[in-house]
């Protein structure tokens, strides 16, 4: 699966041909480090110095590269893919293997780091239920009030909760419907497109 670059992120890595293979090497540490732990500007300022270009120009390429790596990680793909995703941007044969080696080198941290940012979700473990049915009250002597009663237990970093809600027979068909329209959603190949990239 090839990587796709918009028209700024390659103008954004554009930078990279105009500078020494160190200093790309260089700009991969600071990305690798702009995922461990955030942009620092100082950085940037640091090395526009050197390199007698603004730090808005630094910052992009970083930016860049850092974005290459990453969704490079996020669908883990091959060498050959991001040979292929890399040789649009017309880079040298030499600037391509640099790269590619970066990648090599830090995809699984960088896999690892997005890991532990995506939020840990409250999810599904057990459920309990009753149907209860009101027959009459004293106003109105024949009357039939169906109402389902739901305990879900759910599990979020290691910790159980418990979640009460009730509700009519028509809402809970309703709710049904929809749950199983986002199934059937979930098995288009657009669905399955997008799923196949987050993973």
């Amino acid at each position: 699966m090839l990587l796709v670059l918009s028209e700024e992120q390659r103008q954004h890595l554009s930078f990279l041909c105009e500078v020494d293979s160190a200093v790309v090497a260089e700009f991969g540490r600071i990305a690798v480090e702009f995922v461990r732990r955030g942009a620092n500007p100082k950085i940037y300022e640091g090395a526009s110095r050197k390199l007698s270009v603004s730090s808005d120009t630094i910052q992009h390429g970083v930016e860049g590269l850092t974005y290459l790596l990453t969704e490079s990680s996020k669908i883990m793909i091959s060498e050959i893919d991001f040979q292929d995703s890399v040789l649009v941007l017309g880079f040298s044969e030499e600037l391509n293997k640099l790269l590619l080696q970066l990648y090599l080198d830090n995809r699984k941290e960088i896999r690892n780091i997005l890991n532990e940012l995506a939020p840990d979700l409250p999810h599904y473990h057990s459920m309990e239920w009753r149907l209860d049915v009101q027959l009459a009250s004293r106003s109105l002597r024949q009357q039939i009030k169906p109402t389902v009663t739901l305990k879900l237990h759910l599990q979020e970093n290691g910790d159980s909760c418990t979640k009460v809600l009730q509700t009519d027979p028509a809402t809970l068909l309703h709710l049904i419907q929809q749950l199983e329209q986002a199934l059937g959603e979930m098995k288009t190949n657009h669905c399955r497109r997008i799923v196949r990239n987050m993973k």
